[in-house]
C-alpha cells in the first residue's frame, strides 16, 4: 500500500519557536513511515532533500516505508497511492487540482485540523462546500469538541449558501475522529532518567519531600493559556498542603523579555508562597530533566487556539498524573479521576463585544493574537477545584503513582504513534472503498472557474489571440535571427522554461524560413509537430513575436 503526502514544508528542521502543528505533523509522518504499514510514501514538496536525509528523518526505523520526493505540483504519486494527505485542513485547491488533472475520483484527499480559532482558517475550511470535495475525502478532527464545532460551522455556512443560491446540501468530506500521537517509548526513557531527576531537583533546591508541578509548552498568554489561574490554584494549594510546592514553567516566550516580565509579575502577585521557575523549553536536555524531575503536570488552558493538546498526553505517556482544564481536546484525552483531574471552565454567552472583536480582526484593526487573547481572558477556570486536585496529588504519592500508571496505559492503548498510524491506515482504506464505490457527478466543473489558466482568463486584454488562422513569418533573415538568439539579454531569457527548448525553437524558425516570404498559418505550422508539444510552441511563438523576431497578422 502506498501513500502520498502534500507537504510544502517537510519540517526536516523545526523553527526556533515551533508550533504544535509542526511537531505533530513531523511525528505523524514519522509514524506513518515506521508503523503505518505502507510500502512507499511519496512527499510532494517544495523542498529538495537528499534521499538519505529524508529517510533518516522520517524512515530510519527497521522495516520503514521507502520514501521519495516529487514536485509540489506533481500529483501522479497521489493517483498511484489512492490517498493524498495534507497536514493542514485546506482541501479546496487540492480538490480543484485533482479534478482538473485526473478526475474527481482519482484519489482521496485527507486534511488535518490543528486549530479552528483563526477566522481565516475557518473560512478556508468552509471552501469544502464550494470546491469539488467529495464524500471519499476527509477532514480529520482530533477531538469530539473539534468535530462538533466544525459540524456547526459547516451547517451555518450551508444555510447561507442555500439562502443565497437556492442550492441543496453540498457533498461533504468525512469528519473522522483520530487523535494526535506521541512517542511513548522516548518519554518513558526520559521520565526514568534518575540522573536528570536528581540534577534538576538539586539545581532548583528541592528536598526529597517537595512536590514539583510542571507546565511544558509555549509561554503565550494570548495563544495558549493565561497563567493566573495556575498561579492562584498553586497558591491556594500551597496554603493547604503539607508539602512544599514548586512550579516549573518550561517553554519559551514568543515576545521575549516583555512577556517574561508579565509572567513574573503575575507569579509574584498570585503565588507569593510558591517558587516559580522559568526554564528553556526549547532545550532538549532541559525538557528531559523536567520530565524526570516532575511529580505532576498541570495545564489549565483557556484559549480557543487549542484543539487537542499534546503536552498532557506526553505527560501521561511519561507516567505523570495531570491536572487539566475541562476544555476542548483535554476532555477527550483525560478521564476525570482516571489519569488525573479535569477542572471545570466557564465561558461567557453571546455578547456584542464578541462581534466587535470579529469585526476589528476582519478589518486588520486587531491582530489574531489579540483576537484569541481577548477571548481567553474571559474564560474562567475553577481555581478552587484545581487547588483541591493539586493538594490531593501532592499529599498522596500512591494516588500519583496510580493515576500516572493509568495515564501510561491510556497512551499505550490510544495515543502511542503506532496505534494512531494504524488508525490512519484504516481510514485511508475506508475512504478508498467509498471512492471506488462512489459515483462521480457528471458535468461537475473540472478546473476552478476563478483560478484557471491566466493566458485564457486574460485573452480579452489583447487585440487578438494566437489561433489556428494566425499568419506568421520571419521578421529578418534566419542567419541574423540566429545571431540575435545567441545574444539574448538576461531580461529576454526570463521564464524560458515555459516555452520550447532552444533546439525546437530553431527547428520552428527553419520551418518558417522554408515558407519564404509567404506567411504560414499556425495550424499548418503545428501540423508537423506532436500534439503534446503544441502548447510549448505556441508560447515560443508569442515570445519570438515579443522580441520582434517574427511578424503576425490575422485574416
Amino acid at each position: 500500500m502506498r501513500l502520498a503526502i502534500h507537504a510544502p514544508n517537510l519540517g526536516l528542521s523545526l523553527p526556533n519557536q515551533p508550533f504544535g502543528k509542526d511537531v505533530a505533523n513531523r511525528g505523524l509522518y514519522t509514524a506513518l513511515a515506521s508503523h503505518g504499514g505502507f510500502d512507499q510514501i511519496s512527499f510532494c514538496t517544495a523542498e529538495h532533500p537528499t534521499p538519505a536525509s529524508l529517510q533518516q528523518q522520517f524512515g530510519a526505523a527497521p522495516g520503514a516505508a521507502r520514501l521519495s520526493v516529487s514536485s509540489l505540483i506533481q500529483t501522479d504519486s497521489a493517483v498511484q497511492a489512492g490517498t493524498l494527505l495534507r497536514g493542514q485542513p485546506y482541501l479546496s485547491e487540492l480538490a480543484w487540482e485533482r479534478g482538473h488533472r485526473h478526475g474527481h475520483q482519482a484519489y482521496s484527499l485527507v486534511g488535518m485540523i490543528h486549530t479552528l480559532a483563526p477566522p481565516k482558517v475557518r473560512e478556508l475550511i468552509g471552501e469544502v462546500l464550494l470546491a469539488p470535495v467529495q464524500p471519499w475525502d476527509a477532514l480529520i478532527c482530533t477531538s469530539p469538541a473539534v468535530r462538533q464545532c466544525l459540524e456547526g460551522l459547516l451547517d451555518r455556512w450551508q444555510v447561507h449558501l442555500n439562502q443565497r443560491f437556492g442550492g441543496t446540501r453540498a457533498p461533504r468530506p468525512q469528519l473522522p475522529l483520530l487523535p494526535l500521537g506521541v512517542d511513548q517509548a522516548a518519554l518513558i526513557e526520559q521520565r526514568t532518567d534518575q540522573r536528570s531527576r536528581d540534577f534538576l531537583r538539586r539545581h532548583l533546591r528541592l528536598t526529597e519531600h517537595d512536590v514539583l508541578v510542571l507546565w511544558l509548552g509555549r509561554l503565550s498568554f494570548f495563544e495558549k493559556a493565561y497563567p493566573q489561574g495556575m498561579f492562584i490554584a498553586l497558591q491556594k494549594a500551597a496554603q493547604r498542603c503539607g508539602r512544599r510546592l514548586h512550579f516549573v514553567m518550561a517553554g519559551w516566550f514568543p515576545n521575549g523579555e516583555s512577556d517574561h516580565s508579565y509572567y513574573q509579575e503575575a507569579a509574584q502577585c498570585h503565588a507569593p508562597d510558591v517558587p516559580v521557575h522559568f526554564l528553556d523549553g526549547k532545550n532538549p536536555e532541559v525538557v528531559r530533566c523536567c520530565w524526570a524531575a516532575a511529580d505532576l503536570f498541570i495545564s489549565l488552558v483557556d484559549n480557543p487556539q487549542e484543539t487537542f493538546g499534546l503536552a498532557p498526553v506526553e505527560a501521561m505517556a511519561a507516567g505523570l498524573p495531570v491536572v487539566v482544564s475541562d476544555w476542548d481536546g483535554y476532555r477527550y484525552t483525560v478521564k476525570d479521576g482516571g489519569e488525573g483531574f479535569r477542572v471545570p471552565t466557564l465561558a461567557p454567552p453571546y455578547a456584542r463585544q464578541g462581534e466587535e472583536l470579529a469585526l476589528k480582526h476582519d478589518h486588520g484593526l486587531l491582530s489574531y493574537q489579540d483576537y484569541v487573547g481577548a477571548v481567553a481572558q474571559h474564560v474562567a477556570v475553577d481555581t478552587e477545584a484545581a487547588a483541591a486536585a493539586i493538594v490531593r496529588l501532592a499529599e498522596d504519592p500512591a494516588l500519583r503513582q496510580r493515576m500516572g500508571e493509568a495515564g501510561r496505559l491510556t497512551v499505550q492503548q490510544r495515543f502511542d504513534w503506532p496505534v494512531v498510524a494504524r488508525l490512519h491506515h484504516q481510514l485511508y482504506a475506508e475512504l478508498a472503498e467509498r471512492r471506488l464505490a462512489g459515483q462521480e457527478r457528471l458535468g461537475l466543473e473540472a478546473q476552478h472557474p476563478l483560478r484557471g489558466d491566466p493566458f485564457r482568463d486574460f485573452a480579452p486584454f489583447a487585440t487578438a489571440c494566437l489561433g489556428p488562422e494566425t499568419k506568421l513569418r520571419l521578421a529578418m533573415p534566419l542567419p541574423v535571427l540566429g545571431n540575435r538568439l545567441s545574444n539574448l539579454t538576461c531580461l529576454d531569457r526570463f521564464y524560458g522554461q515555459l516555452h520550447a527548448s532552444p533546439e525546437d525553437v530553431q527547428r520552428l524558425l527553419v520551418q518558417l524560413q522554408s515558407e519564404g516570404a509567404q506567411s504560414c498559418s499556425l495550424e499548418r505550422l503545428l501540423s508537423a509537430w506532436p500534439v503534446e508539444q503544441h502548447d510549448d510552441l505556441k508560447l515560443s511563438l508569442t515570445w519570438l513575436a515579443k522580441l520582434g523576431f517574427i511578424h503576425w497578422s490575422h485574416p
